[in-house]
């Protein structure tokens, strides 16, 4: 979708220093970069790189006010954010029309918006609903009671069990499993035996949440599990029962929740991260990778960093860390 820098300025909120009739149809890195796309720079090193590459334009800080040069920029307060911004403005426009594959099987009573479109061998159980412009993938099953919103792109292999709630603008990726039961169970003291506990709750997610490929969500056992508008969840993450995940929050891969947890908005979860039942991790706390929140623990501290199992400040876990190292030598 080509866009003049003007326009394209207009959309990521940034001011054009150059020819702002120059056309981009794209971005690309640096390295790949022709002279249709535009980058981007973060700083005056990376900026001497850009303005050497073939793009026809490059984004950059304020720090790119005073250069000097014939190649048109345009300035943003947050460059990699205008970027971002920037991709999705001329990302190709899909114009959607409602198609239902042959070999899909569609309940009867199932309401689907406008423009929907399901691919093949997609199920689509009774009372399920979903809004306008939603795509489902190739072998998809989305089992009701269930309601998805307008605008959501469901990659091929998803399972969606009843009880769940989807807003609008949800990506999901491939194979992932949204509403299953939990892991609940109740030991019989008598005979040694394990026995199922109820897992009748909900699984609610808000609008614009990306759920990563293999990602598991479990319903609530008696009431719900919630995540947030705006979380961002990566691939192969679990997320047990009754877990509360607020707003804006980002999980990165192989992370793994047990039942009960809540996660206040803003924080960041790195990889192969392990939290303990009804633990709390507290606004805007960064837990680095591998790191391990105890059952019940709470860690407060908006934007500071944990690290290690028990997860502690980054900077008492160091010192820790450098105090074994000499008694060890000792």
């Amino acid at each position: 979708m080509p866009l003049t820098l003007k326009e394209l300025a207009q959309s990521v909120q940034a001011h054009v220093l150059g020819n702002e009739a120059v056309v981009v149809t794209g971005v690309a890195s640096v390295a790949a970069a022709s002279p249709s796309d535009i980058v981007f720079a973060e700083d005056l090193p990376t900026l001497d790189q850009a303005l050497a590459s073939q793009a026809g334009a490059v984004i950059a800080g304020d720090f790119g006010s005073a250069r000097k040069t014939a190649k048109p920029m345009l300035i943003a307060s947050q460059p990699r954010l205008a970027f971002s911004r920037a991709a999705r403005s001329l990302k190709p426009a899909v114009l959607l029309k409602k198609d239902i594959h042959p070999t899909a099987v569609v309940s009867p009573d199932a309401r689907l918006g406008k423009d929907v479109v399901i691919g093949p061998h997609v199920v689509i159980g009774s009372e399920v609903g979903i809004g306008d412009l939603t795509t489902i993938g190739a072998g998809s099953v989305i089992s009701g009671p269930c309601i998805i919103g307008g605008g959501c792109e469901i990659y091929p292999n998803v399972t969606i069990y009843p009880g769940t709630t989807i807003g609008r603008s949800v990506i999901i990726h491939a194979g992932a499993v949204l509403g299953s039961d939990g892991f609940g169970y109740v030991r019989d003291q008598a005979t040694g035996r394990y026995e199922k506990f109820p897992q009748i709750g909900r699984l609610e997610i808000e609008e614009d949440v990306e759920i990563g490929a293999n990602t598991t969500i479990d319903r609530g056992a008696l009431e719900v599990t919630r995540i947030g508008r705006g979380t961002k969840i990566d691939n192969l993450v679990h997320v047990g029962h009754n877990v509360q995940i607020g707003t804006d929050v980002v999980i990165a891969a192989q992370t793994g929740f047990s039942g009960s947890i809540t996660v206040e908005k803003n924080a960041v979860i790195g990889g192969q991260v392990g939290i303990g039942e009804h633990a709390t991790i507290g606004e805007g706390v960064m837990l680095g990778g591998q790191s391990g929140v105890l059952p019940k623990k709470i860690l407060r501290g908006n934007g500071v960093p944990f690290w290690g199992t028990p997860a502690k400040p980054v900077r008492e876990y160091l010192k820790e860390l450098a105090t074994l190292a000499r008694l060890a030598k000792k």
